[in-house]
């Protein structure tokens, strides 16, 4: 029997062209299946024509993406990948709700390898207050961008000569692994560590241009440790895994911002892996620096995780059990 809260909702995308209607369905109508198992909705269409049924919010969630999805069959094919990102973008966004001054401002971010943008409002805060700001923190679980589109706002400010160097910042600290053990110096143990940085900075550059900017010393990439005593002027800094220092090891490396330099610093307060005698310096930072003016912070949750839909349930799920258990 149907819900009484269910409805419908009619409306045609145009040009009524077959070739972009087969690839927005995608094969068997397997983007149509997507879209209405994670927003709860029925969708039929003969052509052009689309019928929605069920929750008021969630069919207007499902027009936007089915819009926006459509849109973009001008230019390419859509994946699967495209779909839940559109997904995600509509449903955290709340798109009808969103005033279209603010949708027009979207921030994004140009590399050689193409443009970037934010998904939901918060990744967009987070960019518009990384490019108004000196020092930003963005905290939250893991998949919700905060490095990813850290590095895209480091490699943008490089090519725009806004900086001239890129510096990328992790602690030698990783699930309670002895890195002693590991062979070599201390910065080809941590190197294994410092790898989402590089993967980041690889697919928006080029493997080719990433290694030979290396070699100028134009973008480095270096352990925590390496930091202490030095001054970084023009240059665009990302800690990442803060969650992972001390409170005396964020202290000395928020110190060493110079002029003309902007600092991101990201972390997850919820895999922390320091001894548990230690405090996070990411947490305690939190406290001493919330209304230091000039500083940011972004909180992301479990609705701003961007990777397989599975992520977001798995952070949440996480984040449910912790909460019974306090």
């Amino acid at each position: 029997m149907t819900s009484i809260t269910s409805a419908t909702i009619e409306f045609s995308l145009l040009p009524a062209d077959s070739d972009r209607l087969a690839t927005l369905c995608g094969q068997f109508n397997d983007h149509l299946k997507l879209i209405e198992k994670r927003l709860k909705v029925e969708i039929a269409n003969r052509g052009n024509h689309f019928k929605l049924t069920g929750n008021l919010q969630a069919m207007e969630t499902a027009k936007t993406v089915l819009h926006r999805l459509f849109e973009a069959t001008e230019n390419e094919m859509i994946t699967a990948e495209q779909v839940h990102l559109s997904m995600q973008d509509a449903s955290i966004d709340h798109l009808k709700s969103i005033p279209n001054s603010e949708i027009e401002t979207v921030v994004l971010i140009k590399t050689r390898r193409g443009l970037i943008k934010g998904r939901g409002i918060n990744q967009q805060d987070y960019l518009k207050r990384i490019l108004g700001h000196d020092i930003n923190f963005g905290v939250g679980p893991a998949g919700t961008g905060k490095t990813y589109l850290a590095v895209a706002c480091a490699v943008e400010a490089l090519q725009t000569d806004k900086v001239r160097r890129i510096v990328l910042v992790r602690p030698a600290v990783e699930a309670g692994e002895k890195l002693g053990f590991l062979p070599g110096d201390l910065a080809q143990k941590v190197d294994p560590y410092l790898r989402p940085l590089y993967d980041a900075l690889y697919e928006m550059l080029g493997f080719e241009h990433v290694e030979k900017l290396i070699e100028r010393n134009i973008v480095e990439v270096a352990p925590l440790a390496f930091m202490r005593g030095r001054t970084l002027n023009d240059a665009f800094i990302i800690l990442d895994e803060a969650q992972n220092t001390t409170t005396e090891q964020i202290k000395m490396f928020l110190t060493r911002v110079g002029f003309g330099s902007t600092v991101v610093v990201t972390g997850d307060v919820t895999q922390i892996d320091l001894p548990r005698e230690k405090m996070s310096g990411l947490l305690h930072a939190m406290q001493v620096l919330k209304d230091v003016e000039g500083i940011s912070f972004t909180h992301f949750g479990v609705r701003d995780v961007v990777r397989h839909p599975i992520v977001q349930r798995i952070v949440s799920a996480y984040e449910t059990f912790e909460k019974n258990q306090s």
